[in-house]
């Protein structure tokens, strides 16, 4: 597995956050919709001044790689999601960082909203424990459960 560091988000990651979002082959992997450089901006300012947010950078040979967030959001509670930079993919990055994410987040059940036709992050979520929990047309809902002792009490 890829060795990485998760670290929390600063202003001057946006850059290259922005950019990575902007990748056409990335946003058509992920059926989410490009930002432009405002909306983005005005996006990530509201995800770092709310406190029931864990965001986090994940830095792989000393550069930015992506991100990965969890937050709270309408029937399925809580949620994960993560972007990695298109030069970034297929070294193992979003598995590690996924893995990493989950023993600092211990918040269960988890929900990770994934495009159908994006193999490799259904791999990704499998690979950590999340199974489908509800399968869309377009986009599939993944599910990390509590363990069956944590379910217990």
């Amino acid at each position: 597995m890829a060795k990485i560091l998760l670290r929390p988000v600063v202003e001057s990651d946006l850059p290259v956050l922005f950019e990575q979002q902007c990748n056409p082959e990335a946003v058509a992997m992920s059926a989410y919709p490009a930002k432009d450089r405002g909306e983005f901006m005005r996006h990530w300012e509201g995800i770092m001044k709310n406190k029931a947010v864990i965001a986090r950078v994940i830095v792989y040979k000393d550069r930015i790689a992506g991100h990965i967030v969890c937050w709270k959001e309408g029937r399925y509670e809580q949620r994960i999601g993560y972007w990695i930079g298109r030069e970034f993919w297929r070294r193992g990055i979003a598995s590690a960082a996924v893995k990493e994410f989950l023993s600092l987040v211990q918040i269960r059940p988890l929900f990770a909203e994934v495009a159908n036709h994006n193999i490799a992050s259904q791999k990704v979520l499998q690979k950590n424990g999340f199974t489908l929990h509800d399968e869309g047309g377009k986009i599939s809902m993944y599910k990390l459960a509590p363990k069956h002792h944590e379910a217990e009490g």
